[in-house]
């Protein structure tokens, strides 16, 4: 496919209610939207860098300088005969993942939609649904966490993730259980603690939890082995993977028993399918997380969680839980049963609806 055209738009729109972590709180989303034209047909992606260099080195502002720079003047004019050639022609630049698998997502988007299949299919999934969890950030008071429990366990979420930090932890997640002592519950720590934390954080094995994921630093791996190994409570990691090498060493390591796999941080749609058949290979489930994407990139985490060894619930939440009116139609919504359909449609499988995406759009430039 001829790539004639890119599109680089930079979106910003405001959360339905702001979202806490231990980096801090968030209020808005600030992404890159990128669409690929290839002989008369479009194609979307997006980065999910965000504003600060706070999960990820990359920011909305790195992302446009590589991909304006140095990405785009590398693929555009040019005619590639698959997603692999068109990786393969980027391999050149180092790191910058999420500016990478923005790039790689519109064009597989295009190819797709060429190939009259939809994306999930080309990446060969094999569901039709996929399990459906949800993501809660710290709140101002363990009542109203309980609240917001209680609401997304009625809307049919079929697993519950809190996130953790120091003073925000231990308390918390036995509220959480006393309340709610049979729900599938997980907690998430982004690389809040350190090696002196390993006995505090031994005592969330008590609280019979799905898993304890990303509990210490983002470039480790030696320690979480460590940890791993004096906990029963697994270990998943998210900021410590961010390719099939790292995957790799992971699992020989021991240092965890399950992989998050998010398509920006492993750098795209074909990378990522590389860690998921490898981490089924050698028996350790995946599950897809969330950046508090669009409805773009959620077509493209549906896609990618619609792959066999996704057995865990995703961070894969409706539309209507971050955003009061998503780019795309229809919006992702959640089924009766706590799973979320996957589009049957050639690419993506939704339609970006360029009205809204022209007034969340604060910047463009157009390639050709």
């Amino acid at each position: 496919m001829l790539i004639e055209k890119i599109e680089l738009r930079e979106i910003q729109m405001e959360y339905v209610t702001p979202f806490e972590t231990s980096f801090g709180k968030e209020y808005r989303k600030r992404a890159i939207i990128v669409k690929v034209e290839a002989q008369g047909i479009e194609g979307y992606g997006e980065c999910v860098a965000e504003e600060g260099p706070w999960y990820s080195y990359e920011t909305v502002e790195t992302a446009w300088h590589v991909l304006s720079q140095f990405m785009i003047p590398l693929i555009l004019k040019k005619d590639f005969e698959s997603p692999e050639e068109l990786l393969l022609s980027l391999k050149r630049i180092r790191g910058h993942n999420m500016a990478h698998a923005a790039i790689e997502e519109a064009f597989m988007d295009a190819y797709a939609k060429a190939m009259k299949t939809p994306l999930s299919k080309l990446l060969g999934g094999v569901k039709n649904r996929i399990e459906s969890g949800v993501s809660i950030g710290i709140q101002e008071t363990v009542e109203k966490l309980l609240k917001n429990i209680e609401k997304y366990l009625e809307e049919g979420y079929r697993r519950i993730k809190i996130k953790i930090k120091p003073q925000w932890d231990l308390k918390v997640v036995e509220e959480v259980r006393k309340a709610y002592p049979e729900i599938s519950l997980m907690v998430d720590a982004n690389g809040a603690y350190t090696i002196n934390d390993f006995s505090h954080l031994q005592k969330l094995d008590d609280y019979n939890l799905l898993m304890i994921e990303q509990p210490l630093d983002y470039d480790d791996l030696v320690f979480h082995a460590e940890l791993q190994s004096k906990m029963e409570t697994p270990i998943c990691l998210d900021e410590s993977i961010p390719n099939l090498s790292s995957a790799q060493a992971a699992l020989r390591l021991g240092s965890c028993r399950i992989i998050n796999i998010k398509v920006g941080r492993v750098g795209g749609l074909q990378r990522a399918k590389k860690i998921h058949d490898y981490c089924q290979e050698n028996g350790v489930p995946v599950w897809c997380g969330g950046m508090l994407e669009t409805g773009i990139g959620r077509a493209i985490n549906v896609a990618i969680a619609s792959l066999p060894n996704y057995k865990l619930p995703n961070d894969i939440s409706a539309s209507s839980r971050y955003y009061s009116e998503d780019l795309v139609e229809p919006p992702f919504q959640l089924n009766r049963d706590g799973t979320m359909t996957v589009p049957q449609k050639p690419g993506i499988g939704v339609e970006v609806v360029q009205e809204r995406l022209e007034k969340v759009t604060k910047r463009s430039r157009i390639f050709a």
